[in-house]
């Protein structure tokens, strides 16, 4: 997905709508686009030394908390704008991750499964079978 795709498809998004996509620049993996306040926005996803973090200005870079995976990033950053309280002012921009932009609708059943990882933490304690235990713990993040 170029550049224009991800913001044609986030310009009638609601603020915080984000998705994950190939970056453009040769330099880096992944991109994410998100809907600002002020419309679509990309942050680059910097990868180094086994780790995932967003790119930054250098002065800053080191202070950013980093991570195994895009998906433990992208995790992180959506629960930490749940609690947003601040609206920005002085024509600051602030960055949102809410939710994801879907192409298609998620299955039931994935849907479902994140419900009950959102719920508990004690999947093998859950009165299942332990094939659907299995496909419980294939994906624990919440989003």
């Amino acid at each position: 997905m170029t550049v224009a795709e991800a913001k044609e498809r986030l310009q009638d998004a609601p603020e915080g709508t984000f998705l994950v996509r190939d970056s453009s620049h040769s330099e880096y993996l992944l991109t994410i686009s998100v809907k600002t306040s002020a419309g679509p926005t990309n942050l680059r996803i910097e990868y180094q030394d086994g780790k995932f973090r967003l790119d930054s200005i250098t002065c800053v870079r080191s202070r950013l908390k980093q991570f195994n995976s895009v998906v433990h990033l992208i995790e992180y950053y959506v629960l930490m704008c749940k609690d947003r309280t601040e609206t920005p002012s002085n024509g600051t921009v602030h960055l949102y991750l809410n939710k994801p932009l879907y192409t298609s609708a998620p299955s039931l059943q994935h849907r479902c499964r994140i419900a009950i990882n959102k719920s508990t933490n004690q999947i093998w304690e859950l009165p299942l079978p332990t094939r659907l235990k299995e496909y419980l713990k294939e994906y624990q993040y919440q989003v």
